[in-house]
């Protein structure tokens, strides 16, 4: 059986970026068990596919962020919010993620936007060969909800980053922060947060900081 869908449409300063998702985090649909070979459970399935308040928050952030001359990489992308809102923008954006619907929902939202190609590639944080390159910034929203994550997204970040590179986290305090910071400091990158105040569309508790790392040239 089909998922059901929810279609939205996520306003920003100079534009609206058109979503279509999960209708929420019940949702599940791996008739071919690709997600389950990926180690992707059923209460996982559902995570990539909906909006995150850190999401927006990224977004938002990305929606006045100098993109001038700067190749960007999303972490983790999902629904891709920030993604799509770069596009609009005409950034050289990539996107990736580890889910197996995640590049599907993207070619979909790329439509309803009516933007250019996104490059998308499905990869997890091991992979020695991606052939992703290197890349002046680098953003995700949300991605330290396993302690396990920090050595691998941190390592991840550091073979994509080009020597001047500029790292921008949303997380919301999952409490994995200060070990990920202290990681990224261990490989020569500075750092400093914002806490980030809600948007009028996201939960009025949300918690949140934006992370941001440098690794001088």
């Amino acid at each position: 059986m089909s998922p059901r869908l929810r279609y939205q449409t996520i306003e920003f300063s100079s534009t609206d970026i058109h979503i279509r998702s999960l209708w929420d985090r019940q949702e599940f649909s791996d008739p071919l068990g690709e997600a389950n070979s990926l180690g992707i459970s059923s209460a996982q399935w559902s995570l990539f596919g909906v909006v995150w308040d850190s999401s927006r928050a990224l977004a938002s952030k990305m929606s006045t962020y100098d993109i001038a001359g700067k190749r960007i990489l999303e972490v983790g992308c999902g629904m891709a919010l920030a993604s799509l809102l770069l596009n609009s923008r005409n950034a050289d954006i990539t996107a990736t993620d580890y889910h197996p619907e995640a590049g599907r929902f993207l070619t979909e939202n790329i439509r309803l936007n009516q933007g250019d190609d996104i490059p998308f590639l499905r990869t997890d944080w091991n992979n020695l060969k991606d052939g992703l390159g290197t890349f002046d910034v680098i953003i995700g929203a949300d991605l330290l909800y396993e302690r396990e994550h920090i050595a691998l997204l941190s390592a991840f970040i550091d073979r994509h980053a080009n020597p001047d590179c500029e790292v921008i986290l949303v997380d919301p305090c999952r409490g994995n922060q200060g070990s990920f910071s202290k990681t990224m400091s261990t490989l020569g990158y500075s750092h400093h947060q914002t806490k980030i105040e809600p948007r009028n569309d996201m939960s009025p508790k949300y918690k949140g900081q934006m992370l941001f790392y440098k690794k001088p040239h």
